[in-house]
């Protein structure tokens, strides 16, 4: 595709029209700046939005966030809504690592408290968050009976397991529970995979991350999270690992029958689905369901050994080092949201793709605190570089079905980073900017060197600049681990 086959609708909204291609049943928008879309347009990003345009159910646009970039079927950053009554679900809209998301912890302690600790700090979540790929061996004990909890109850078991605190389930998209989950619906190969793995990290993108809260955009927002400037926060990113990939891993093998026996016409086998009312799109929902628990009773176990790891190296040295919850986001979902369409409240499956739910103010989803602000937004940087803390609007609630974007975006792939980059010079880098880093091999770091990646700055402008977010604070890295 090239620029001219985009309309720009305003400075930071473009969109490809209906008529563009005879499948399409509805037209595909873009939220970008001139140099984002001109990045995006490198690889099949926009070829994958108009292919997912053409779905059954789809209602009002196809859309791609500003950290848009090619991926399986869907693009990453992509957002379609289907109607559950004659729509349909496909694994691509969520990805393969189901509820990959961020959850953000703030705490009392000053960056002047924290400095000379950050090197024991990173050490100790390093030696106590195991991480790598397929890397099992959590410290904490999870046996078939919790495991069975855990992809039912998500958050709610780590609550009764003594892993997470009221206002932490609270404070999580959905409560840390999606319903609709049974764990019959996935293969005893997922269970395998996952059950060993609670309190993991993995490997490629997920980090634990140690911030220095350095802006502070919006006070009333900010008071109502907690968030001081100058005070040190922690990001974790992870998602549902093991279990999750080998559910979409089944289901897109088993959906390319059935969409054949369905009669549904795609223009690339990779959009395979089928009709979310039917049997086997409700097995997937339930599938994806308790992999979406897994995740967030995973990073809720990362959030209680991230507190023991706080614990270990603060105790007896500063006044207050516990972390309190801001928020924790799915990235890679499908949600049953009700959204207006054409004028009609209408009930729909919201495919979130490397883009993140961000419900305006009064929502009744919101937890008290946050209903007068907008939902908490959390959107990583690459390693490195900013992130950022945003709430969702009610213009967002209009125009995007309330979601924004999840990240900086890739712009290199990762063999290609691994090729032009070196691991042990990045970290020579990044430890020159006083950066600590811990990492489990010099390649994987390699992989997510801020150079793969956009400008996470550019990626935000573009949303608030779009109005479907705001700004609350921004956070810079003060120390990191990968897998």
């Amino acid at each position: 595709m090239d620029k001219k086959d985009f309309k720009r609708l305003s400075d930071y909204l473009w969109e490809v029209p209906k008529a563009f291609r005879s499948d399409m049943q509805v037209s595909a928008r873009v939220y970008a700046s001139d140099r984002l879309l001109e990045h995006a347009l490198v690889d099949d990003s926009f070829k994958q939005l108009v292919n997912t345009a053409t779905l059954p159910g789809i209602v009002k646009y196809a859309l791609a966030m500003p950290d848009v970039h090619q991926g399986y079927g869907f693009p990453i950053g992509g957002v379609v809504a289907t109607r559950t009554a004659d729509g349909v679900i496909s694994p691509g809209g969520v990805g393969y690592d189901i509820n990959c998301g961020v959850r953000v912890l703030a705490s009392a302690l000053t960056y002047e408290e924290a400095k000379p600790h950050l090197d024991a700090l990173i050490s100790a979540l390093y030696a106590n968050c195991p991480s790598g790929v397929g890397k099992g061996g959590s410290v904490l004990e999870v046996g078939k009976k919790d495991f069975d909890k855990v992809l039912h109850e998500g958050s709610q078991w780590a609550l009764s397991a003594g892993y997470a605190r009221r206002e932490d389930v609270a404070r999580t998209e959905e409560g840390g529970h999606m319903r609709a989950a049974d764990v019959s619906k996935a293969s005893k190969r997922a269970y395998e995979r996952g059950i060993d793995q609670i309190g993991t990290l993995g490997s490629g993108n997920h980090f634990i991350e140690v911030d220095l809260i350095e802006g502070i955009f919006d006070e009333d927002a900010a008071n109502a999270m907690g968030l001081v400037k100058g005070n040190i926060a922690l990001q974790i990113h992870s998602g549902s690992r093991g279990f999750g990939h080998q559910v979409c891993d089944d289901f897109v093998r088993s959906f390319q029958k059935s969409v054949q026996d369905y009669g549904i016409q795609l223009p690339d086998r990779q959009l395979v689905c089928v009709p979310f009312d039917s049997p086997e799109g409700q097995d997937y929902f339930a599938a994806m369901s308790a992999a979406a628990n897994f995740a967030f009773a995973n990073r809720q176990a990362l959030a209680y050994l991230a507190r023991q790891s706080f614990e270990q190296v603060f105790a007896g040295k500063v006044k207050n080092w516990d972390l309190h919850q801001i928020y924790d986001v799915a990235h890679n979902i499908a949600k049953i949201e009700k959204h207006v369409v054409d004028g009609e409240q209408v009930e729909v499956v919201v495919h979130r793709k490397g883009a993140t739910r961000a419900f305006g103010p009064g929502h009744e989803a919101l937890p008290p605190e946050y209903r007068d602000i907008g939902q908490p937004v959390l959107v990583p940087g690459s390693m490195g570089t900013s992130s950022w803390i945003l709430v969702g609007t009610n213009a967002g609630m209009e125009q995007t079905f309330g979601s924004t974007c999840h990240g900086a975006g890739r712009m290199m792939s990762r063999q290609k980073a691994k090729s032009s980059i070196r691991g042990a010079d990045l970290r020579e880098k990044l430890e020159r900017r006083g950066i600590n880093v811990r990492a489990g091999s010099m390649a994987g770091l390699a992989e997510e060197a801020p150079e793969a990646y956009k400008d996470v700055d550019d990626v935000v402008q573009v949303v608030v600049g779009a109005g479907i977010a705001t700004k609350v604070a921004h956070l810079t890295p003060l120390a990191v681990m990968k897998g």
